[in-house]
């Protein structure tokens, strides 16, 4: 059946419209994301639907020294509005407060000069009063140019030229760990500290510290942390709402990159703590009225002791700060009206900067993800600085909803889960033919590109993968069994195996480069409720290739393999973006050669696509090298990470792999090759389910596993019909007869439902002249044709990826 037109507002179209394409895609993802959770706990892989035993770093704050443990206890015992602690802990905060104001006042103001973003410098507002440390915000330096710059920004981005002497950034809290660190992990946002240890986000009402060498002012419209901001400022509003309604103990709240969620803890099942549907509409009044009030949010500088003195009673609370917090350091925590949290912020000047505000989903979850630790009770919700925003995107995600590639999956039959092997897909008839089309087509690719397919083993024994590095990063999530006492492993790569093929026997600089593709099955142990549909699987198949060459081709080859993407992409319909993604925190090897590595990538990339063509990802790297990251957008302006070119000077060191260089000067008769990790479509799985929800269940042609459906007006054209069918199956197009004793109408809707391509029309003239009518699935009317037209017609269809 056609997509049933939604009509949207023109105004409210429009201002969807004029958001990032980024920003849209990521709301309509995180919705998406939320809605998986929905129907992955309906299904569920385990008994209660929540994660297993392997947490995600989105899950929670990882704790070093804790072990699972339940510690929730007494904390909650049962539903209260405005429970006698949350007075308590305001009483503890505001002695707090009266130290560090007092602290404060012994700060000396000195003049300070701020840099406009056009190399403009400011150095007092439009009374002329001069800026001064300890005293001047972001805020008034905004208000300076326009009181609507002031009043639309979300926070600030800040350079410093230097502090002014009596700052102490330890003192200042700026040192602490972030306990929301592990659980933004996922969040695509520039870090800008990899750049610069002078250039941090800073709330707009929050006193600068020095003079600014550059400020910028970030709007929800145009920056990711903006909208990082404004989102984690809205999960703060959410969780008051959550204690003031309920007395909820607040775990973490951190934000996504589509809106955000507060897990809390509200007993065990008898404590009639859990959350449901009917919770959403108090919530979002107590949020309304919250909103309304238009409380401040404000930063407080804390010592450890002090934080444990102000979460007594919140046991998670307090085993964030005993594990996260030194001894002998100082955190912060933020306050907006009832609700202290622990926070590094920033946030929103105040909470009446939103303006529209949903719950959309809930969910259970545990503490640090572990289903051995306390359960949990997560809502996530979405918040806007307008509510036509708010109103736009819940239009946009009844879209998304019926793009789900489980929904059109099942509907057409192409895939079916058994709990008996869960995370594994079972392709049924017409999925596989989607399936082994998508291979095929790569398959094209290779042959024409000079690579050589191989195959390789399933199972390997762990000193392989040690050998390899990937055990100390990739063990638990691996398959291992024993054999004859020793350890083995279901291969979750495939670049080990080819590093053992190339070792196999004396190489050249002649043979270089050779290029290694391998569609083998890979297993990954992923948490049991972390699954979903295709997109988060246990057994893949990726369009996997290796590439190994000498220094001097790499730019060669990474052009290749770019141009490669290039044309699969536009062969999908789909645009894409380039980031250089590069050295991580826990790179192995020499920074030299990874330098070496960053060059060669963007002297391709500059080649390729021209200097300002791509972006730079700082810190984002694998751990063995550096990698171009292409992030892809759909029909629905949805970002997917797929392909990903990688270059890698770390196996070959670990595989002693060689090639004779042909020199004949000692200590350079042999060189270490390259390698260049690629793939285009990464798994076959998870791009299926990124083009099932791209095209929306409606397959061109070359993919379609239901290409033609012939229709006979009468039973007396059956055998034209059946003869019509192998002509095309000869052909090899998929294509089927309708010989039911449906009404003509009723095939002709039937085979329009079930997404078949073209509809061929077969009455007493088709028969006489040797011809078909044709109609297309959108029930265009395309009239008589010749078979052999027709086929001609397919083929050049087909051919053309059409």
């Amino acid at each position: 059946m056609a997509d049933a037109p939604i009509t949207i507002p023109e105004e409210v179209s429009s201002l969807w419209e004029s958001l990032d394409p980024a920003v849209r895609a990521a709301l309509i993802a995180s919705e998406s994301k939320n809605d998986a959770e929905s129907l992955s706990a309906d299904k569920g892989s385990n008994a209660s639907g929540q994660q297993g035993r392997r947490a995600l770093t989105s899950s929670g704050p990882r704790m070093d020294d804790a072990s699972a443990t339940i510690i929730g206890g007494s904390s909650f015992t049962k539903r209260e509005a405005n429970p006698g602690w949350i007075k308590v802990r305001g009483d503890v905060y505001d002695a707090i407060k009266a130290k560090r104001d007092e602290e404060l006042s012994s700060k000396v103001p000195v003049d300070i000069e701020v840099t406009l973003p056009d190399g403009k410098t400011l150095v007092e507002n439009k009374e002329g009063v001069k800026y001064q440390a300890w005293r001047t915000t972001p805020f008034d330096v905004a208000a300076t140019i326009s009181r609507g710059l002031a009043d639309n920004s979300n926070v600030a981005r800040v350079t410093y030229t230097a502090y002014v002497s009596d700052y102490d950034p330890a003192e200042d809290g700026m040192e602490a760990a972030d306990s929301l660190a592990d659980a933004m992990g996922e969040l695509e946002i520039d870090d800008v500290g990899e750049k610069s240890k002078m250039t941090m986000l800073w709330d707009m009402t929050r006193a600068l510290v020095g003079s600014v060498s550059k400020i910028e002012f970030l709007k929800f419209q145009d920056d990711q942390d903006a909208r990082t901001t404004f989102w984690h400022s809205s999960a703060h509003v959410l969780g008051e709402a959550l204690e003031r309604l309920y007395g909820s103990r607040l775990t973490i709240g951190p934000p996504l990159a589509g809106g955000f969620y507060y897990d809390s803890y509200m007993g065990d099942s008898n404590a009639g703590g859990a959350l449901k549907e009917d919770d959403y509409k108090p919530v979002e009044t107590m949020v309304a009225k919250i909103i309304k009030e238009k409380q401040k949010f404000e930063r407080l500088v804390v010592t450890k002791e002090e934080a444990l003195e102000m979460f007594t009673g919140n046991p998670f609370k307090e085993q964030i700060i005993s594990t996260k917090v030194p001894d002998g350091t100082r955190t912060t925590v933020y306050r907006c009206g009832d609700l202290v949290d622990l926070c590094r912020g920033p946030h929103l000047p105040n909470t009446g900067r939103i303006k529209a505000f949903a719950a959309t989903n809930h969910s259970a979850t545990n503490w640090l993800g572990d289903t051995e630790n306390d359960s949990l009770q997560r809502m996530y919700g979405i918040s806007f600085p307008d509510k036509k925003m708010l109103k736009a995107w819940k239009e946009n995600q009844e879209k998304a909803k019926e793009r789900d590639h489980r929904r059109i999956a099942m509907k057409q039959n192409l895939i079916m889960f058994h709990e008996l092997s869960a995370g594994s897909a079972f392709w049924l008839p017409h999925g596989a033919r989607i399936y082994n089309k998508l291979v095929n087509f790569i398959r094209e690719h290779y042959w024409k590109r000079g690579y050589d397919e191989v195959i390789t083993p399933n199972v390997y024994n762990l000193d392989l993968w040690h050998q390899s590095g990937h055990a100390m990063h990739y063990k638990d999530a691996m398959f291992c069994f024993d054999v004859e006492g020793k350890e083995w492993a279901m291969k979750p790569m495939n670049c080990p195996g080819h590093c053992l093929m190339f070792a196999g026997k004396i190489r050249s600089y002649r043979d270089l480069p050779i290029r290694y593709a391998d569609f083998g099955v890979l297993h990954r142990n992923e948490l049991s409720g972390a699954l979903s549909g295709l997109t988060r699987v246990r057994r893949f198949q990726q369009d996997d290739a290796h590439v190994f060459c000498r220094e001097d081709q790499i730019e060669e080859e990474v052009i290749g393999a770019l141009d490669f993407m290039q044309s699969v992409y536009t062969t999908f319909g789909m645009t894409y973006k380039l980031e250089l993604s590069t050295r991580p925190k826990k790179a192995l090897g020499d920074v030299e050669l990874w330098d070496r590595a960053e060059a060669a990538l963007a002297r391709a990339m500059d080649t390729f696509a021209g200097k300002g063509g791509w972006r730079e990802n700082p810190g984002d790297g694998a751990f063995y090298g550096p990698k171009i990251d292409i992030k892809v957008m759909d029909a629905m302006e949805r970002v997917h990470q797929c392909a990903t070119i990688q270059l890698d000077f770390q196996l070959p060191i670990r595989f002693d792999l060689q090639y004779n260089t042909g020199s004949k000067e000692k200590g350079n008769e042999f060189a270490r090759p390259v390698m260049v990790h690629r793939a285009m479509l990464g798994s076959v799985e998870r791009m299926f389910a990124v083009l099932c929800e791209h095209y929306g269940g409606k397959w061109p042609l070359w993919l379609s596993p239901r290409q033609v459906m012939i229709i006979p007006v009468h039973k007396d054209w059956n055998d034209y019909c059946q003869e019509v069918r192998d002509k095309l199956h000869d052909e090899g197009f998929y294509a089927d007869v309708d010989l039911s004793k449906s009404t003509f109408q009723k095939k002709v809707r039937s085979a329009q439902v079930d997404q078949y391509n073209f509809q061929l029309v077969v009455g007493g003239e088709e028969v006489k002249n040797g011809t078909v009518n044709i109609r297309t699935r959108e029930n265009k009317v395309e009239g008589e044709k010749k078979v052999d037209e027709l086929i001609a017609y397919l083929k050049e269809m087909r051919a053309e990826h059409k």
